[in-house]
């Protein structure tokens, strides 16, 4: 920090004192009385106010960056005032000389307060209580006194707290003046001349929503406020005076600005900032040669990086929630809005672009037969982070909305994230009751009766549960005995219920929950009956990839993360979100719960989705009644991606609608096989652990299920209810049938 410089602060001191002779001595009565210096108490007053203003940060952008090639990219502004600041040593010295010259042109000999200018300014203008408005009378620091005044106002929570905060400090009356004076004394005590003019130019209002010189240039000229010619700084100064009126945003206004812009291009000449030749190119120069028109963008809907935009949205909803952000979510959320925050984003912008062409030619979002959806949403298995989102609805959160091809709902992630209710998941539910069936001691070999029956007692929570329940399968056939491992590569429904009535639903329902599955609306997991086959339940895409990435990565769950860091408006680098990895169910059991999940690529119900470029993967398809909803969810060791294609209301059969691989049942299986793919390509993958035990071959003369086909056949809607968002109901008798 410098050392005071005395005689500008006396200088400043003597204007005020000036002021105050003035006010009084000319016995302006009106004013007098407005300021309250008429009397001991309102010069009191005055003494009392705080000498010292609080700067405070000034309102700047946010920016998310996402990765591409490994290096982060950005792909998103939000803000709530388009703002870049620029240190001192940054700003143009041509954009300071225009800014000293046109504004205040004594700001390097007086003290924040210009008594030459007060004086001149004179009584007559006070009687107008408009002290100095037409003479000079108010210096830069004052103007950045008032500018600060009016940031703190905006920057206000409460409504009517800011409407008056803001009512103050925009004011004519003297009584403003009078305050900004004492303050501009107090900056000037605090700062240097330099650290002011930078100050200054950083918060002025530009027009067109352009806050700051740094945003201004770069959207009248699409360039830096680094390196400005002698025209383009003083038609940006020219703007400060009448920013709706002289701003550079339409050639309607470039006379007006012109007329400015020639005034302070000769005072920067009186002054010896610029030569006679630079003054005359500048002054013949038009605001249309220079002017390179580049409109901001903002928001989720400005993303251009394909499939991104959801995701700006979910980063946006999120990162109120880091702590680094502040310690209360009222502070968080102030924080966010004044900005100036870097935000480093998980995703992967190349392997979310590929995901959004297969998912908007596989389940395209001009469909007109039925209100079509579709998901890909991809997992690091080892640490949570999510490398793909995206969906076939583009954005358009505005109120009155794209049509029928865009959505402001993010069908990938729960309520509180995307404001979807989730959709039932199907048989991708079964791991579920296959993982608590190995945890109790049973095998892989073991055979279990798949009649189709009344599968009646069930447990729940350790009480017998009368419940009438016949789910069937797909065929509506019998596929009598089968082992486990028959049961899960096939999906057979009856099989996974007869293992349920073994064990406890709500022992499956805390399985469930321990790899972080949780209904998209919040809550408890059901644990009804229908539940083992996928019905009781809605959730969203993310939550069943994050659950299946933990059953590859040796059953340890790693919460989705979003965020990698932050680097605030500083540059000090704070922490993203927490990464929080457990052990969720024994390695023993995950490994063998893969070993049977891989089988639903070989030879089962997604035989036909196998990337085929070597990378082990395991995975589960599921089905709801009527295919309303379509899954496949799985893997390798590194990435786990989940698909869903489905009604995101109503209750379209997909097996009787056709698209653009077949019928619409089978897309999720394409969408799955071509993103993934692309990600084994940069992951790779290794293989998954071996099971710990060895146990006896099944009976070879036991009846064995016909292999089930590649087309996800079956629903685990076990009594009719909804397959679209929103809790099911347990049911008393179903027909859920097999699923793929």
């Amino acid at each position: 920090m410098r050392s005071p410089r005395k005689t500008p602060a006396v200088l400043g001191f003597l204007a005020l004192s000036v002021v105050s002779g003035l006010l009084v001595a000319a016995g302006v009565t009106p004013v007098v009385a407005a300021v309250g210096l008429g009397s001991r108490a309102g010069l009191q007053a005055l003494d009392e106010m705080p000498e010292f203003l609080e700067v405070g940060k000034l309102s700047q952008r946010n920016v998310l960056y996402a990765n591409r090639g490994g290096k982060p990219v950005p792909f998103a502004t939000l803000y709530d005032q388009n703002r870049v600041s620029l240190a001192s040593g940054r700003i143009s010295p041509t954009l300071k000389d225009a800014v000293v010259a046109g504004e205040d042109r004594r700001f390097f000999d007086h003290g924040g307060v210009d008594a030459t200018s007060l004086v001149r300014a004179g009584i007559g203008s006070l009687r107008k209580s408009e002290l100095g408005a037409a003479g000079g009378a108010s210096t830069l620091t004052m103007q950045l006194v008032r500018n600060i005044l009016v940031a703190r106002a905006e920057a206000l929570d409460d409504p009517k707290a800011r409407k008056l905060a803001f009512a103050k400090a925009t004011d004519r009356g003297p009584a403003r003046k009078i305050a900004e004076m004492k303050y501009a004394l107090g900056l000037e005590k605090q700062f240097s001349k330099d650290e002011i003019l930078a100050a200054y130019l950083n918060i002025a209002y530009f027009g067109d929503q352009a806050y700051g010189v740094e945003a201004a240039a770069q959207h009248y000229y699409g360039k830096s406020a680094e390196r400005l010619s002698a025209a383009e700084a003083a038609s940006l100064i020219a703007i400060v005076q009448y920013p709706d009126e002289r701003n550079l945003g339409a050639p309607s206004r470039h006379a007006a600005n012109t007329a400015r812009r020639d005034v302070i291009l000769d005072s920067m000449l009186s002054e010896k900032k610029i030569d006679a030749a630079a003054h005359r190119a500048a002054k013949a120069s038009r605001v249309a040669d220079y002017v390179r028109l580049t409109p901001a963008t903002q928001g989720c809907m400005a993303v251009t990086e394909r499939g991104a935009q959801q995701w700006c949205d979910l980063i946006r909803r999120s990162v109120t929630s880091l702590p680094a952000l502040g310690k209360t979510a009222e502070e968080r959320a102030r924080n966010w809005r004044i900005g100036g925050y870097d935000i480093y984003t998980t995703l992967d912008l190349d392997l979310t672009a590929n995901a959004k062409e297969q998912v908007t030619r596989f389940a395209p979002n001009d469909e007109t037969r039925y209100n079509l959806g579709g998901v890909a949403v991809s997992v690091e298995a080892k640490t949570g982070r999510v490398i793909v989102l995206t969906q076939n609805k583009d954005f358009d959160d505005t109120r009155d909305g794209g049509g029928p091809t865009t959505s402001a709902v993010n069908y990938a992630v729960d309520k509180s994230l995307g404001e979807s209710g989730g959709f039932q998941p199907g048989s991708t539910y079964k791991p579920f009751t296959l993982i608590d069936w190995l945890s109790k001691g049973h095998r892989l070999t073991e055979w279990v009766d798949a009649k189709p029956r009344n599968f009646s007692p069930m447990t729940v929570c350790g009480r017998p549960e009368y419940t009438k329940f016949t789910p069937q399968n797909d065929n509506g056939g019998n596929p009598g005995h089968v082992t486990t491992r028959q049961a899960t590569a096939s999906s057979i429904n009856t099989a996974f219920v007869a293992m349920a009535q073994q064990l406890d639903l709500c022992d499956i329902r805390d399985v469930a929950e321990s790899l972080g599955v949780h209904p998209a609306e919040g809550g408890e997991l059901a644990a009804y009956p229908s539940s083992v086959i996928g019905a009781a339940n809605t959730v969203a895409p993310l939550t069943m990839a994050s659950a299946f990435a933990a059953i590859g990565n040796d059953g340890v769950y790693c919460a989705p993360v979003f965020i990698d860091s932050v680097t605030d408006s500083d540059g000090v680098k704070l922490p993203g979100q927490e990464r929080k990895c457990s052990q969720a169910i024994d390695p023993a059991v995950a490994a063998l719960t893969v070993s049977a999940m891989q089988g639903v690529f070989t030879g089962g119900t997604a035989t036909s989705a196998r990337p085929g470029d070597g990378v082990p993967v395991f995975g589960k398809t599921g089905t709801t009644d009527r295919a309303e909803q379509t899954w496949l969810v799985g893997g390798t060791t590194e990435v786990v991606t989940a698909s869903w294609v489905g009604n995101i209301d109503g209750h379209q059969n997909q097996y009787r609608i056709y698209g653009a691989n077949g019928a619409m049942n089978t897309q999720r299986l394409t969408i799955w096989k071509n993103v993934q793919t692309a990600i084994n390509s940069v992951y790779g993958g290794s293989a998954f652990a071996t099971p710990v035990y060895t146990a006896p071959e099944p009976d070879p003369a036991a009846p064995k299920p016909k292999p089930a086909p590649d087309t996800d056949a079956g629903g685990a809607d076990a009594g009719g209810a909804p397959a679209g968002p929103g809790a099911a109901v347990p049911p008393t008798t179903g027909s859920a049938r097999e699923d793929d």
